[in-house]
């Protein structure tokens, strides 16, 4: 007989391999885009470049992913302490393998692996897409790549605020710092769009796994489908009392909200019901409750 698994343990192991798969990204956008085009970004990881630069850079310099996990030290504490163990756990196993990966393919992607070390605009854009990226997965997970990322979460479990501009302004203030290490304004400016592209991608990411819509179903045969919405998505529906004006008859409206995810298969549910149902469908900015996202104050 096969075997199986807790679905807890098996939901775990998915989360795990979702967050390394985010990783990866974000260690090819420091150490094979951002790095060898001599940017700097944001967060722990820009200041470890600030360091790794200001000891002597490839001459010698504190390697990125020694100061990354050094830097990571006591947020990881207050972290573990403020979100709880789960997230303790989740962020711990991020930062210690950033580290030591980071480190390793410091060390060993060929230098200027796609060519764009001369493009410093294309090497910000392209290296914040996929750091941005890296970090909106691993959130997406309940985990974090440590640093600035600790304190966008903490933000968000109290206020409705977006980890993007959270990150971002946090971003800009260790960007700033680095003007006193290479003197340049060209840098400063460099990194700032770095961190704008990178905290867009993170919303987007978030965004895309949040977005919802509110579909508005006439039917008559609207019982089977509230019905085959409640039982079959487990989804609340909603009939509000309408009138056809062209029949003057009177008719019920169905109402549900979803994730945009589940649209096509709401659609295929209600067109083996009913092929004729008048529906409409409708982006919403945001929805609250619960299936959904709890009120913060």
């Amino acid at each position: 007989m096969k075997q199986k698994y807790p679905v807890s343990l098996t939901k775990t192991l998915r989360e795990y391999v979702i967050i390394s798969a985010g990783l990866m990204l974000f260690f090819f956008a420091w150490t094979g885009i951002l790095m060898p085009a001599d940017v700097i970004g944001g967060g722990i990881s820009g200041l470890g470049m600030i360091i790794y630069y200001a000891t002597g850079g490839p001459n010698g310099g504190i390697p990125l992913g020694l100061s990354f996990l050094v830097l990571n030290a006591v947020l990881i504490g207050l972290g573990s302490f403020l979100i709880g163990v789960r997230f303790g756990a989740k962020t711990l196993y991020a930062i210690v393998w950033i580290s030591v990966v980071m480190s390793i393919m410091q060390n060993s992607i060929p230098e200027n692996i796609l060519g764009l070390a001369d493009d410093k605009l294309l090497s910000v854009i392209l290296g914040g897409a996929f750091a941005g990226a890296g970090i909106g997965i691993c959130f997406t997970q309940g985990g974090s790549t440590g640093g600035t990322d600790i304190v966008a979460m903490l933000v968000n479990k109290y206020k409705t605020i977006s980890y993007g501009r959270v990150i971002m302004l946090c971003d800009l203030i260790i960007i700033g710092c680095s003007i006193f290490v290479f003197k340049n304004v060209s840098t400063v400016i460099y990194g700032g769009v770095m961190v704008a592209v990178s905290g867009y991608t993170v919303d987007a990411v978030m965004a895309g796994n949040r977005q919802s819509a509110q579909i508005m179903i006439i039917s008559k045969r609207y019982e089977e489908i509230a019905e085959m919405i409640s039982s079959e998505m487990h989804r609340g529906v909603t009939l509000i009392d309408g009138m056809g004006w062209y029949t003057h008859q009177p008719t019920q409206i169905v109402m549900v909200v979803c994730r945009k995810y589940e649209i096509g298969v709401l659609f295929r549910l209600i067109k083996q019901i009913d092929p004729d149902a008048f529906m409409t469908l409708g982006n919403v900015m945001g929805v609250y409750g619960r299936g959904f996202e709890a009120l913060k104050k």
